[in-house]
């Protein structure tokens, strides 16, 4: 068997080149992948990863332009090829060390799916920003009514999964939303197995680099009604779903050619 750990990455220059050493370093019942995925960084993050790539302990995939979390961690469940997949973010708020305690439910075969969670005991930690925490919590409490499993920690970045099972699902999101969207669509498949792992967690503030923002706990709840609520009304009425489907696909196609056309402009 195999571990992939997904690391998705925006500017991360400053942080990088620790997580990855702890990453690499980080003890393991299995052998390891480490993917990473560079979301469009403008600092030195590319250069690092060219570094650890050409050494080949790394796999470095990278995006021409910031897209957002959502579609590198799409990228990198793409290219995953162990028997299960990890995602771990670029910064340092979570630490690499409890991979095994991660990978036990799995590995005992009593998990297809595992989350550390944040907010379960684990002794000692950092006090994270009240309205951080609150925030998270309200968004678990609703994604928790919407799909019933009763989760502590659904926005927690530590999600494991066997790969069969992420392959398997359909994601679409592009930024923060990916993580309500994961979670909905597993819930959504019947008979999963779920486990919750007690984690470790060093918050970080936005002076410290923490990007996320109001924008996001809004996108966010809007992920968890649209995919527990709104996608299942309409794939009770596949004509309907695919007529949807048509006019994002639409929308889309629209939203990059602008994109393109602005950059165009600029460079003239």
């Amino acid at each position: 068997m195999e571990l992939t750990i997904i690391i998705p990455c925006h500017n991360e220059e400053r942080t990088l080149a620790t997580l990855l050493d702890a990453v690499i370093a980080a003890p393991a019942p299995i052998p390891k992948q480490v993917i990473v995925v560079d979301d469009g960084s403008t600092d030195g993050t590319a250069r690092i990863l060219d570094g650890y790539a050409r050494k080949g302990r790394i796999t470095a995939i990278r995006h021409p332009r910031n897209r957002g979390k959502g579609a590198a961690v799409r990228t990198g469940i793409e290219a995953a090829t162990g028997d299960i997949v990890l995602i771990q973010d670029a910064d340092l708020e979570y630490d690499p060390r409890r991979y095994p305690d991660l990978l036990a439910p799995i590995l005992a075969g009593k998990a297809e799916v595992v989350f550390g969670s944040r907010f379960l005991a684990t002794g000692v930690r950092r006090v994270p920003a009240f309205w951080h925490m609150l925030v998270n919590r309200g968004l678990t409490l609703a994604s928790n009514v919407l799909t019933g499993l009763g989760l502590t920690d659904m926005e927690t970045c530590h999600k494991v999964f066997r790969r069969e099972i992420v392959q398997g699902i359909r994601l679409r999101e592009e930024r923060f939303g990916i993580e309500p969207e994961l979670t909905a669509r597993i819930a959504a498949i019947p008979g999963i197995r779920v486990y919750e792992v007690a984690i470790p967690y060093e918050p970080r503030t936005h002076a410290e680099g923490k990007r996320i923002g109001v924008r996001d706990g809004i996108r966010a709840l809007w992920c968890i009604v649209r995919c527990n609520v709104i996608d299942r009304l309409f794939r009770r009425n596949p004509w309907t779903w695919e007529r949807l489907e048509g006019l994002r696909a639409r929308w889309e196609d629209r939203r990059i050619l602008n994109e393109i056309t602005e950059e165009v402009d600029l460079v003239r």
